[in-house]
């Protein structure tokens, strides 16, 4: 950028005045991106530490927090960056962010620390992904900005499909348990659905036909005689059936994540958010990297100027990109049908590849 501090090229987004004489006291208003902690748990002492810091030296203004998650400084002159950074990083035990065509600050939601639906511990990822790659987070070399988001569980609460260019959702691949004795307690009236989130409401009788089983969009739920079954198979975990009902309906024990690429792509064509690994195990999180990495080499290989990951994608095809990840193509790939019936394959596709003996062939192949 146009300002930072000794050895990023991100974490300080330069802001200047077009009349620094007519208003001399917003010459300079840079902002500054700091890392904020995974799941946005803070302690008094951090938050009274960052709020004398800025009242010394900045204008005062926060912005808690920023669209990337990021702890956003508003307001400071550029002889105070240096000082801002060497407080952070020494006595806070903190660092900047990412700005600029970098990655930008990992996000994720509070996953096990408090939701009972998480399926991976998206804290220790977020930590994990933050510490691993903190060069490509702090000196841009991407074509464009990318961002990392991680979501506990298919209810997305930091909307990593909608805000991010490599979105990490947990999820589970077994079947969905189901306790019969609440079910009947939920139709019952006995437990409120929805946790109690409508209980001031009017809503009538809870009615599971007509509030869970109609409205699962796969219709892969039926509840006849008192008994709620699921075909699994069906289940595209959109979570809608267990937050409705969450003391007789529980996520899998066989638990991972999913991952999918390329969202808040171009602006006239909308995101280009693709499914890329179906499921991928927990810890370690040595797969996920690998994934990462590959994407990278490709993207700041391929991609033009300011050009997000989705806008390659398209660009590209999304084949290209199973090609260079190493991931295998997957019926779950789909995203539509192709509109014309052909298959082109490689030479190293096809067993024995292009050359064949015709007579061979026609023996094989007898009209």
């Amino acid at each position: 950028g146009i300002v930072g501090v000794f050895g990023y090229g991100g974490g300080v987004i330069g802001r200047y005045c077009d009349q620094p004489q007519m208003f001399p006291g917003v010459a300079h208003f840079h902002t500054v991106r700091v890392n904020q902690p995974s799941g946005l748990y803070y302690k008094t002492d951090f938050l009274r530490q960052l709020c004398d810091l800025w009242e010394l030296r900045g204008s005062g203004l926060t912005n808690m927090h920023g669209s990337t998650g990021d702890i956003v400084l508003l307001g400071t002159t550029t002889p105070q960056l240096e000082e801002i950074f060497f407080e952070l990083t020494h006595n806070m035990n903190n660092d900047l962010g990412g700005s600029g065509s970098n990655l930008r600050t990992p996000s994720c939601c509070l996953g096990q620390s408090r939701c009972e639906f998480a399926c991976i511990d998206t804290q220790q990822l977020c930590y994990d992904l933050t510490n691993t790659y903190q060069d490509e987070l702090h000196r841009p070399a991407f074509p464009y900005k990318f961002k990392f988001k991680i979501d506990g569980c298919p209810n997305g609460c930091v909307a990593s499909i909608a805000r991010s260019d490599f979105s990490i959702i947990g999820t589970w691949r077994d079947e969905i348990r189901i306790d019969q004795k609440a079910v009947a307690a939920y139709a019952g009236g006995e437990i409120k659905p929805n946790a109690g989130a409508h209980a001031g409401r009017d809503c009538g009788k809870f009615d599971i036909q007509k509030e869970v089983v109609e409205l699962c969009p796969s219709g892969c739920i039926r509840y006849e005689g008192g008994k709620l079954e699921i075909n699994n198979k069906e289940c595209v975990r959109c979570m809608h059936c267990i937050n409705t009902m969450p003391r007789a309906l529980r996520v899998g024990n066989d638990r991972g994540a999913s991952i999918l690429c390329g969202a808040k792509a171009p602006i006239l064509d909308g995101r280009q958010m693709l499914l890329l690994v179906p499921f991928i195990s927990r810890e370690p999180y040595s797969e996920i990297k690998e994934v990462i990495e590959n994407i990278w080499d490709w993207w700041m290989e391929e991609g033009k100027n300011r050009e997000r990951l989705g806008e390659t994608m398209k660009r590209l095809s999304f084949q290209k990109l199973l090609e260079v990840t190493n991931v295998k193509a997957d019926a779950r790939h789909v995203r539509e049908p192709r509109h014309n019936p052909y298959i082109f394959w490689k030479e190293e596709e096809v067993t024995g590849g292009w050359k064949r003996e015709i007579a061979d062939y026609r023996k094989k192949h007898q009209k």
